[in-house]
């Protein structure tokens, strides 16, 4: 699905939806918990902040979060099992892509807009110029870097 496709589609879901609450894990966060754990106190967050507790969740990939407010089911492949599991993976990740927008112009030496925070090579060569920015997290390390391409 192209960037534009995901952004018309999120906007529809968030015209739509009863609720939608987003929230990030950040580097420092990913560091200290590892990048799942990370993730599941973030999806945790997100439910916590709706302003409708919802009656169910479910939950893309193996685990549910710790401390829901609902029950929840863990579904591996969720996004092509769920309409609403898809429908919270383009809200997040055009709402990732708008961050990593604005973090460019911060640190547009790492061309964040470009790779949204996956390891191309463009990403991981500047990486290895620059060094990690505050933003990147310090427990991941990316193959090339590390065999010093």
């Amino acid at each position: 699905m192209t960037a534009e496709c995901r952004e018309a589609l999120s906007r529809t879901i968030l015209e739509k939806a009863l609720g939608v609450a987003i929230a990030f894990a950040s580097a420092r966060e990913i560091d200290a918990f590892n990048i799942r754990r990370a993730t599941l106190r973030a999806m945790a967050r997100a439910v916590g902040a709706l302003a409708l507790t919802p009656d169910y969740a479910l939950i893309d990939g193996r685990d549910v979060p710790e401390g829901l407010a609902c029950p929840a089911q863990a579904l591996v492949g969720g996004d092509g099992l769920s309409l609403s599991i898809a429908a919270a993976s383009i809200v997040a990740k055009v709402a990732r892509d708008a961050l990593m927008t604005r973090l460019d112009a911060h640190y547009p030496e790492y061309g964040f807009a470009s790779h949204v925070g996956y390891a191309t090579r463009a990403h991981v060569a500047a990486l290895a110029r620059w060094g990690p920015s505050p933003l990147h997290r310090r427990s991941f390390r990316p193959k090339a870097l590390e065999a010093g391409d």
